[in-house]
C-alpha cells in the first residue's frame, strides 16, 4: 500500500465504498479520504488539499466524473479533514459541502482556521496546502439529527464535539458503518492498534468518552477510520474509552511528577517517537506525541482552574 493507492472498504454493506490514502504529512497510511458510490456520489473528508489530486483521480477510477460529484462532507474543520473542501468544490462544480453549522463559517472564510493550525502544529505546517474559501452558496449547515441524502442511501448526522465543537460523525445505517472523524481515535493497521488523539485547543476528555459512547449506541459493524482506514468494530470502542481515559490520567501523572508542562510534552514526545517512530517515522511520531500531550495539558488546566 502507497500514498494515492485507492482500496475498496471490503466490509459488507460497504461494497460501494472506497478509500484513498492521501498521504497526510507524507505519511503512508495515516489520512484516508472515503468515496460513496451511490446514487449521489459523496466524498467524506477530504485530506490537507495537498492531494486533492488523488481525490479527483480516486473517483475517476471509481467512474464518478467530477461534475457528477454531489456531497462533499468534512466530519470536522480541522485541515486535515477539510483542508481539502474548497478545491474540490472548485473542481466538482455541482458538489454541496455539508459541514456542522459550527464549523461552516471556517471554510467559507479560512483565515483564522489556518492561524489555529499554525500554532497547533508549528513546522508541520509545510505539509499543509493554503485552503481554498468554498463560496457559502455551496455550503449546507448540520446539526445533530440530521441525514445527508445520497439519494438510495442517507448519512446520518451525530455531533461529536470532545475532540471539537464542529465535529460530527456520520452513520451510513445500511451498512452498519460509522464515519468515526477523531472521535475514534487513530487507528493504525501496520500494528492493528488504536492511538490516542487529543489536539489543542477544544479536547474535553468527558465529551470524547461521551463521542464514544455515542458510536458504541450506533452498534456498528465497521469503523471507518478518518486516520486510517476501515476496520471491524469488535470491541475497539470500548478499549478507545479506556485507552482516552488511561492517557488522560498518564499525562496528569507525568506533569504532577516533572512540574513543567514543556517538559511534559518534550517527554510524551521522546516516548511516542520510541513507541511509533518505525511506522509513522520519527518527524511525525515526535510532533504526534507533543500535539497530543499539549491538548491534554490545555484540557487539565482549564479543568483545574
Amino acid at each position: 500500500m502507497a500514498i494515492g493507492d485507492l482500496h475498496e472498504v471490503g466490509a459488507a454493506g460497504c461494497e460501494d465504498c472506497y478509500y484513498v490514502d492521501v498521504g497526510m504529512y507524507d505519511t503512508p497510511e495515516y489520512g484516508a479520504v472515503y468515496l460513496v458510490d451511490a446514487e449521489r456520489p459523496a466524498v467524506v473528508d477530504t485530506g490537507m488539499g495537498t492531494r486533492y489530486g488523488d481525490v479527483l483521480a480516486a473517483l475517476e477510477r471509481v467512474g464518478i466524473a467530477p461534475e457528477d460529484l454531489a456531497v462533499v462532507a468534512p466530519t470536522h474543520v480541522h485541515l486535515d479533514h477539510a483542508g481539502g473542501a474548497g478545491y474540490l468544490a472548485r473542481e466538482c462544480p455541482n458538489a454541496t459541502v455539508y459541514v456542522h453549522e459550527i464549523g461552516a463559517p471556517h471554510l467559507i472564510d479560512p483565515e483564522r482556521l489556518v492561524e489555529g493550525t499554525k500554532r497547533a502544529v508549528g513546522d508541520q505546517w509545510e505539509f499543509y496546502a493554503e485552503p481554498v474559501p468554498v463560496p457559502e452558496e455551496r455550503v449546507a449547515t448540520l446539526a445533530d439529527g440530521d441525514a445527508i441524502d445520497l439519494g438510495d442511501r442517507e448519512l446520518r448526522v451525530h455531533h461529536a464535539p470532545g475532540h471539537a465543537p464542529h465535529q460530527a460523525v456520520f452513520e451510513l445505517p445500511d451498512a452498519s458503518a460509522v464515519f468515526t472523524a477523531d472521535a475514534a481515535g487513530i487507528y493504525v493497521p501496520a500494528i492493528d492498534a488504536v492511538e490516542p488523539t487529543t489536539p489543542p485547543p477544544n479536547f474535553d476528555l468527558e465529551r470524547s468518552l461521551a463521542d464514544v459512547a455515542t458510536i458504541e449506541s450506533l452498534d456498528p459493524d465497521t469503523l471507518l477510520y478518518a486516520h486510517y482506514g476501515p476496520a471491524p468494530a469488535d470491541d475497539r470502542l470500548a478499549a478507545y474509552a479506556d485507552l482516552l481515559a488511561e492517557w488522560a490520567a498518564e499525562v496528569e501523572a507525568v506533569r504532577a511528577d516533572l512540574g513543567d508542562d514543556a517538559a511534559v510534552v518534550e517527554h510524551f514526545a521522546d516516548a511516542t517517537a520510541a513507541r511509533m517512530g518505525d511506522v509513522w517515522g520519527e518527524r511525525k511520531a515526535r510532533a504526534e506525541g507533543k500535539l497530543n500531550a499539549r491538548g491534554v495539558l490545555r484540557y487539565l488546566n482549564v479543568r483545574d482552574r
